[in-house]
């Protein structure tokens, strides 16, 4: 049936309907953009509240807020992974960070020559901006071993065969920590050895310590660069919320899974 012209004015007289940003997001919610983003052309930037981020899983609750590493600290943390001698050389491990967001670590460990780099994020939002991001980098040529990003719950997430370093910036509480290292345990992918933790934020490092087969490699602060503390600084003092701060640091863990 044609359209009339009463229906193609009313069309093109309705306004196109833009897309919601995620709270956090939007220039509106105090977004900077991070030198990182300014510099390579990706979106990492934002401050998401764990509140603002829920899926209608039964996990919602238990995530903590959505921001970036600062490249400086991610650097910091695999120069002090290294030094703690894993047992195999680095291209022969699979990083995967579990939490992944919108993938800055992504971007970070995939200029490492890991056998493989794997983001697991549950928001489906944040995953598809992730993959965006991914396919700039690799066409900047910046990528250095192969990169994915899966959309899924990490409690119920199976690593994959071969040495891992899984990697965390304080992504979920408690609970989800808990069912995620009684899925690892379970699965029996990996031998003694052939996994590593680094954890950033490492709020709920209580879980890893009371863990039976975790063993620490590491436990203090890891520094942030002079221009990554002050990009953070401001980036947390426009949120007009003011819930977050930035220090001049993280503390941070590695662990070892001994079994």
């Amino acid at each position: 049936m044609p359209i009339t012209d009463v229906e193609q004015n009313k069309q093109h007289s309705e306004p196109r309907r833009k897309k919601r940003l995620l709270k956090g997001l939007a220039a509106k919610d105090g977004l900077v953009r991070h030198p990182f983003d300014l510099e390579f052309g990706v979106r990492t930037s934002g401050l998401i509240a764990g509140r603002h981020l829920a899926v209608g899983h039964k996990n919602d609750h238990h995530a903590t807020a959505y921001y970036a590493i600062a490249p400086s600290v991610f650097r910091g943390m695999i120069v002090r992974w290294r030094r703690c001698r894993p047992l195999a050389p680095i291209d022969e491990f699979t990083f995967i960070d579990l939490g992944a967001g919108m993938g800055r670590a992504l971007l970070l460990a995939a200029e490492y020559p890991f056998r493989a780099v794997l983001g697991v994020e549950l928001h489906p939002t944040l995953a598809r901006i992730a993959r965006r991001n991914l396919a700039l980098w690799r066409a900047a040529g910046r990528a250095r071993t192969p990169m994915r990003m899966i959309c899924a719950d990490v409690a119920a997430f199976t690593l994959p065969p071969g040495p891992c370093v899984a990697f965390l910036f304080n992504p979920f509480g408690a609970p989800v920590l808990r069912r995620m290292l009684r899925n690892w345990a379970r699965s029996h992918v990996f031998h003694p050895g052939q996994l590593d933790i680094l954890y950033v934020n490492n709020e709920q490092e209580s879980v890893l310590e009371q863990h039976p087969d975790l063993t620490p490699l590491f436990k203090g602060q890891v520094r942030r660069s002079p221009a990554d503390t002050l990009a953070d600084r401001k980036i947390l003092t426009s949120q007009p919320d003011g819930e977050y701060a930035a220090m001049a640091w993280e503390d941070c863990s590695i662990y070892r899974w001994v079994g």
